[in-house]
């Protein structure tokens, strides 16, 4: 069975464009490309990954998709346009017609309203992806769930895939009112959810792998693995952590599974939802 890596980006450092990297996250300012992936990615037996945005930029989103045809461990790409525009057709139908790209995101979790997804014309620019063969990623905070659960009911035929399961707050031990959201959430058939970014909402570089089973048992038993995938979130992990210790957080969970189910959660899962191509991969070890 394929393995994929559902969530990592790539970019080429900028102050004045990668703003929401603070002083606190200096591990992050460089630039971070292919060639730094692939020995991680081959570390973990991974047959390749899913590159997503950093930056709410088309002209980032090009780039990656340049970087998915020079690399053929980049499976897909989950890039940005402006869903809000009058000219997003044209450009989803610029973009679509290059074959990695997989899926859009738009940066919710830092928009001053928590409802600018339900706006009318952000629906609007939804409404459109499926006509395009696109998935929507949904990144947001435990606060957004409402939101959300109303979004992915309008759009039953919409495959959307939840990022970083929804950012609990796993540094102070919350789980509610978050767990009741999921569970709402996963009663949507449509809805994915990877299984990613949970080491940075734990305490900095300071946490057991245990602190993570309780939220991994309620996306477990909400979504089953046939709809989680398993993501590092790299570079952003190393704010907390390594590669393979984002990675060995759900590996050491996921002992208990079934081999089937492991299979979903580290990449067949990932593969359905984005449209990967699963026959004969291209292994990490060729690279």
């Amino acid at each position: 069975m394929i393995r994929l890596d559902a969530h990592q980006h790539f970019w080429q450092y900028s102050p004045a464009e990668h703003t929401w990297m603070t002083a606190s996250m200096g591990v992050l300012q460089r630039n971070y490309l292919p060639a730094d992936l692939a020995p991680l990615l081959r570390s973990e037996a991974m047959d390749g990954s899913i590159v997503v945005q950093a930056r709410q930029s088309i002209d980032e989103t090009r780039w990656l998709l340049q970087l998915a045809k020079e690399n053929s461990f980049i499976r897909g790409v989950v890039g940005w346009v402006d869903l809000c525009s009058p000219n997003v057709a044209g450009e989803l139908e610029e973009l679509a017609a290059i074959r990695h790209l997989v899926g859009v995101r738009h940066v919710l979790q830092d928009e001053p309203d928590d409802g600018f997804m339900l706006r009318p014309e952000f629906r609007r620019g939804i409404a459109l992806l499926a006509h395009f063969g696109q998935v929507y990623d949904i990144l947001i905070y435990p606060r957004h769930l409402p939101a959300a659960l109303d979004l992915v009911r309008q759009f039953p035929s919409q495959p959307f895939v939840l990022d970083h399961i929804a950012k609990p707050g796993i540094a102070e031990g919350l789980l509610e009112p978050w767990a009741g959201g999921i569970r709402e959430l996963a009663r949507c058939p449509n809805v994915a959810c990877k299984v990613s970014g949970m080491i940075t909402e734990a305490r900095w570089a300071n946490w057991s792998p245990k602190d993570f089973y309780p939220y991994l048992d309620v996306v477990l038993e909400s979504f089953g693995p046939e709809r989680l995938m398993i993501g590092s979130d790299w570079p952003v992990c190393l704010l907390s952590g390594s590669y393979q210790a984002a990675i060995g957080v759900v590996k050491e969970y996921a002992a208990h599974l079934t081999s089937s189910e492991r299979d979903a959660l580290f990449g067949g899962t990932c593969a359905r939802i984005y449209g990967v191509p699963v026959d004969a991969p291209q292994r990490m070890q060729s690279l």
